[in-house]
């Protein structure tokens, strides 16, 4: 009889929402070498783990094309909690998806009101995420109609060779958790931007005020405004086989996670059938 599983191992624990949060705070990455997770300074060696079969199976069956994308706000406390479950994602679906975020821009009716209001919301978010800390109002600016500077850079940032997270990161961590005025002056956005992603403040900042930054960020702005959703971040997974699941707000691992297996056990099904019958005829 054909075992159900396989035994194997992987590198490292899933992160935890503060071990995160911290290494944003810190400008540190999480790395992999030699088999071993070295983690924010820590060491952590591979446990013992079962994996499905199925997840064997699908990295011999190919192609399969499933995408991730993530549309958020450099600004937005929900976007900043949501970075623990994108990272675990990541993580756990690497060699199986591929991951991509694009800005959605908030605008006035889904910004606070006043000082005391934001508070208010922060309050409420960090007690959700169990956050030890709660999030800084310092950078608040009710005359601005959106939050333009901070996604600028991290857009620009991409144009520059920085593919992954990180000057976005920094850019929400130094608003929303030191207070910085990062969120109306592109200098100074630019600035942080630079030291995360370790480029030149000029070529960032020329960059970022380009016109064509700007109307990609508005592009995708309306790209998320066309899924009828409301709330950011916003989760779009996409299959070659049509399926698409929307989380819309929702930042738990657990149901993002299991959407994503349900699909790609359906997109390896289909691939397996192709395997043994190809295309479907065609009448």
């Amino acid at each position: 009889m054909t075992p159900r599983f396989f035994t194997g191992t992987v590198a490292g624990e899933p992160p935890t929402l503060h071990a995160v949060l911290e290494e944003v705070r810190l400008g540190e990455t999480p790395r992999i070498r030699a088999g071993r997770a070295v983690h924010a300074g820590r060491v952590r060696y591979p446990r013992h783990t079962k994996v499905s079969l199925r997840g064997v199976i699908f990295c011999e069956i190919q192609p399969v094309h499933i995408s991730i994308t993530n549309y958020l706000d450099v600004m937005s406390s929900w976007c900043f909690w949501s970075q623990p479950t994108w990272a675990e994602l990541k993580r756990r679906y690497a060699d199986r998806v591929n991951f991509d975020w694009k800005i959605a821009l908030m605008d006035g009716a889904g910004l606070p009101k006043s000082r005391a209001q934001e508070e208010w919301y922060y309050r409420r978010s960090g007690l959700m995420n169990r956050s030890p800390f709660m999030l800084r109002s310092d950078s608040y600016e009710p005359v601005l109609p959106e939050y333009l500077a901070p996604n600028l850079v991290a857009e620009a940032a991409r144009d520059l060779g920085i593919k992954d997270d990180s000057v976005r990161l920094a850019l929400s961590n130094s608003i929303l958790r030191e207070g910085s005025k990062a969120i109306r002056d592109v200098e100074v956005a630019a600035e942080i931007g630079a030291r995360a992603g370790g480029l030149e403040k000029a070529k960032l900042l020329e960059r970022a005020q380009a016109p064509e930054i700007e109307k990609r960020i508005r592009q995708s702005t309306t790209d998320w405004e066309a899924l009828k959703v409301t709330q950011r971040p916003t989760f779009l997974i996409d299959t070659e086989i049509g399926d698409r699941a929307i989380f819309s707000g929702v930042i738990r691992l657990e149901p993002i996670a299991a959407t994503l297996d349900s699909m790609i056990d359906d997109a390896v099904a289909y691939a397996a059938h192709a395997a043994h019958f190809g295309a479907p005829p065609a009448q």
